[in-house]
């Protein structure tokens, strides 16, 4: 065997190792997300609130309970995530949002919302209404190509 079928076959089997190690690795955080969701879906309850802010915010930065930034990762705690401000009966809490409905999220209206521990994971508006979507500002690229489509007489992008 010349030295190029050994250099292959040594990368290929590195290859079909890394593939088995993360096959394996891959299922056992599938099973621990959905042991985290059935806690989630175990302690949900619904409440009435009225959002006062939201931002994407460091977690330090946050305002929240001093045991959840002992609990979370190192490297996580620089990251920014989704916090939603909101007053629930006489008091004012920060709240961790979902990132799927974090846009959805309506300013200073008061809203019902599905709520697990300090983790927000669906708002409806209060009169059973779902939250109207904030439309993002589009920036000036993306307004000068519609502005250029619609005089091309092409159909804008959505």
């Amino acid at each position: 065997m010349n030295t190029l079928s050994i250099v292959l076959l040594v990368i290929l089997a590195v290859l079909i190792v890394g593939i088995v190690v993360l096959y394996f690795v891959g299922k056992k955080a599938q099973k621990k997300q959905e042991q985290q969701q059935e806690q989630l879906e175990a302690a949900k309850q619904t409440v009435s609130m009225l959002i006062i802010d939201k931002k994407r915010m460091k977690l330090k930065d946050a305002g929240l309970p001093a045991i959840v930034l002992e609990q979370t990762p190192k490297l996580l705690r620089g990251s920014k995530l989704p916090i939603v401000k909101a007053k629930i009966g006489p008091q004012i809490m920060s709240l961790v949002c979902d990132e799927k409905i974090f846009d959805s999220v309506p300013v200073k209206k008061e809203v019902k919302a599905v709520i697990s521990g300090i983790y927000i994971t669906s708002v409806k508006g209060l009169h059973g209404k779902a939250a109207p979507i904030e439309q993002k500002k589009k920036g000036f690229f993306k307004r000068n190509i519609e502005k250029l489509q619609e005089k091309a007489g092409a159909k804008p992008l959505k």
